[in-house]
């Protein structure tokens, strides 16, 4: 304080005296003391970005001649994104033989026409401080690549010889194959279950068709994938009028200049044959239940064990990302929230979600909550996924289903404007990463030919109300649930008691009466 006192007083007797116009420096020098709401003298003018209107956030398209479509999003900065989004991906594997994309996702980046090996594709990047990935989901195939804007060309030539031309040699097979056998080990070791739990999920409500046919290679299958069988599906699937190049941080002319360059009469390296049998099958929700009783006591050992646990997961069809339902469901799905019992953090984490104040807080014995939702061209599944004791896995099922019927009734005020304005920030700071960007302007391109920018998405979200809510509930409740079930399953209820608490008031289970415990 009294530091505070005589700083005062030495500052107004400056002021007094009139010393506040220059500060001495240990130099000898002074320099004025401009406030920092006035320019500095001698400085140039400096010269902000600008944007004309709204043009400058519009993403942009062309078609090619070709079927192709390019789009871009300009973007200030040095680096941009650029990649090939293909309608490609497990659920078109029907008339094929199973883990194809799984595949096509570990042999990407690998040898090519114009590259040797995977190393001198690195290495070419690398002149421009670039980085490359490929990802298949069960709908979509994504080739991208992060560079200096400078090598645009060299990055849309790299691709075209990606996507086209890859070699697929014996060798990369072979270490693929291995690479495959690896993830499928893991993913049944690990000590998170949800990838596993999410493909049951899928098997369980898409029963043998379209979105729930297995992303990860079937083990049975791992021998049987060779160079030919994968010309054989990427001929159908790998077609210029189901590709979009998108780029974010580039100008859309010269992008399209590149694409006319390196995509119109490229030949494919399994020739220009037409597609003979794509498949545009519809998904067909089932529902239904999928169980794996599995050891889980050895999960994960070590000074702090993770206790042995049970994992159910529920789930019931909702709509398309294409319907305006869409919206609704994402508030919803964001006013659920959840997460584990450990997960730090304030409201920003969802602390103040139904599966947060309902259940988490209220039943310590349980380990995890969290509400998903998957979301397709031609459906969608909101899931919630529980983990608790073998021995409390009845009251855990009946405590979720409890949680989907009371989606269906009153809808507070606050916590419903809480879930829009969370859905808001959240797409708003998704959105502030160029590879997010991206990822947004080509899956929209590819399943509507156009964008939605951020702000009419926000705009959409600020119009949900308490009805809409409660009508998408009333209408996803009268499907048959899908359940995934994971680990001890002793105390498991029946999937018709589960369809029963679903169709009932209070979401509880039907009652049981042992004459011997």
């Amino acid at each position: 304080m009294a530091a505070k006192v005589v700083g005062r007083g030495a500052w107004g007797s400056a002021r007094r005296f009139g010393l506040v116009a220059y500060r001495k420096y240990s130099s000898g020098g002074s320099y004025p003391n401009i406030p920092l709401t006035a320019p500095l003298p001698g400085v140039p003018k400096p010269v902000f970005a600008t944007v004309d209107g709204q043009e400058g956030f519009e993403t942009k398209v062309t078609t090619l001649e070709n079927g192709m479509q390019v789009a871009s999003q300009n973007k200030f900065g040095q680096f941009c994104t650029v990649g090939i989004l293909i309608n490609s991906g497990s659920r078109y594997e029907a008339k094929h033989t199973g883990g194809i994309s799984h595949f096509l996702e570990k042999l990407a980046f690998s040898s090519t026409a114009q590259f040797g090996s995977k190393d001198e594709i690195l290495l070419t990047l690398e002149k421009h401080g670039g980085i490359c990935d490929c990802q298949a989901s069960r709908d979509t195939t994504m080739y991208a690549v992060s560079a200096d804007a400078k090598g645009l060309d060299t990055v849309v030539s790299l691709l075209s010889d990606v996507v086209l031309q890859p070699r697929l040699s014996d060798e990369e097979i072979e270490m693929t194959r291995m690479a495959v056998r690896f993830e499928l080990e893991d993913l049944n070791m690990r000590p998170d279950p949800e990838p596993l739990l999410t493909e049951m999920i899928h098997s369980a409500a898409f029963s043998e068709n379209t979105v729930g046919l297995n992303r990860f290679c079937p083990a049975e299958n791992i021998d049987k994938i060779d160079r030919k069988v994968l010309h054989s599906y990427m001929r159908n699937y790998y077609t210029p009028n189901r590709m979009v190049l998108a780029g974010v941080g580039i100008e859309h002319d010269q992008l399209v200049d590149c694409a006319r360059k390196y995509f119109l009469g490229a030949e494919p390296v399994w020739g220009s044959s037409t597609a003979a049998a794509v498949d545009r099958s519809v998904a067909q929700y089932t529902g239904g239940i999928l169980k794996l009783e599995k050891d889980m006591s050895d999960v994960s050992l070590g000074p702090t064990p993770i206790p042995e646990l049970t994992h159910i997961m529920i789930g019931l069809e909702t709509c398309s990302f294409l319907e305006e339902d869409f919206i609704p469901f994402a508030v919803l799905n964001m006013m659920m929230g959840g997460g584990g019992s450990f997960s730090a953090g304030g409201p920003g984490k969802g602390m103040f979600t139904r599966l947060y104040l309902n259940v988490l807080n209220r039943h310590h014995w349980m380990y995890n909550a969290t509400a998903y939702h998957h979301s397709y061209e031609d459906t969608g599944l909101l899931c919630i996924h529980a983990s608790a004791d073998p021995r409390q896995v009845r009251e855990m099922v009946e405590i979720i289903t409890r949680e989907f019927i009371l989606m269906s009734g009153a809808v507070g005020e606050v916590e419903l404007e809480r879930a829009k304005t969370q859905l808001q920030s959240m797409l708003m700071m998704n959105l502030e990463s160029r590879p997010v960007i991206f990822e947004d302007v080509g899956r929209q391109v590819l399943a509507t030919g156009m964008r939605k920018l951020p702000h009419e998405l926000c705009v959409l979200i600020g119009k949900v109300n308490a009805s809409d809510i409660k009508r998408v509930v009333t209408k996803m409740l009268r499907n048959k649930p899908a359940v995934a079930c994971l680990g001890d399953l002793t105390e498991l209820p029946s999937y018709e008691h589960i369809q029963a608490a679903l169709s009932s008031k209070d979401g509880r289970l039907p009652r049981m009466y042992r004459l011997f415990r």
